[in-house]
């Protein structure tokens, strides 16, 4: 439990009622993976526009849960929102997508979800 995010910030919010917890866990799970699929094809076709809408919607979630990748999910970002057509991303949208799956994966485990 807790290796590939931490719920220190996530029970903080929620006063430590744990349905609260696991309903902010449904969510990320509801809305992340989804959100990181949409980040992968922009960024895969260079649509800065919806690159940097996904990775804006995804920062406080991944940031909630400590995820550990927001600083390379911010590059994601930037790279879209000035669309930075000559730099390459890839490195650090392969570390965020990482952590997604391997997040997604462990909470579904952990809430039983």
């Amino acid at each position: 439990m807790e290796q590939h995010y931490k719920l220190a910030r996530v029970k903080e919010l929620a006063d430590n009622d744990m349905d609260f917890v696991k309903s902010l866990a449904e969510a990320f799970l509801e809305e992340v993976p989804e959100d990181a699929e949409r980040l992968k094809k922009a960024v895969a076709e260079q649509d800065y526009y919806n690159a940097y809408q996904a990775a804006h919607k995804m920062k406080p979630t991944v940031d909630l849960f400590e995820l550990g990748v927001l600083q390379d999910l911010i590059v994601v970002q930037d790279w879209g929102k000035f669309e930075k057509a000559d730099e390459d991303c890839s490195k650090e949208l392969d570390l965020v997508l990482t952590a997604v799956e391997q997040a997604t994966a462990e909470l579904k485990q952990d809430f039983n979800l």
